[in-house]
């Protein structure tokens, strides 16, 4: 798995746990795999925006992989997909890499923050 740095990794295992069962804050989440160029692209923007809006913002990646029971679930059909969760629902879904600035206004409706 691509991993970004800061992001904590998730699996089929702690999914609800980690994601489902978060209150304080959304939840966002990356579907990634080795074999996906543009996770490697969108890794450093992960990083950062974790880095710098943990305190309104989870960010977590899981092994699409290796964890076909959480893909399955939520019909992940391409690699980059993002899902936000917020109290346990699925609430936006982006597919493909984007920098950090698009990122961050797609998210800015669940965060508060803005680009």
């Amino acid at each position: 798995m691509i991993h970004a740095e800061g992001v904590a990794e998730v699996t089929d295992q702690d999914f609800e746990a980690e994601v489902l069962d978060e209150r304080a804050r959304p939840v966002l989440v990356e579907f990634t795999a080795d074999w996906c160029g543009p996770c490697r692209q969108l890794a450093p923007v992960l990083s950062a925006v974790a880095a710098e809006h943990a305190d309104r913002l989870k960010v977590v990646q899981i092994d699409a992989d290796g964890n076909p029971a959480t893909v399955t679930r939520y019909g992940v059909l391409s690699m980059p997909t993002m899902l936000v969760f917020r109290d346990g629902e699925p609430v936006q879904q982006m597919v493909g890499a984007r920098a950090k600035r698009r990122l961050l206004q797609e998210l800015e409706e669940y965060t508060g923050v803005t680009a």
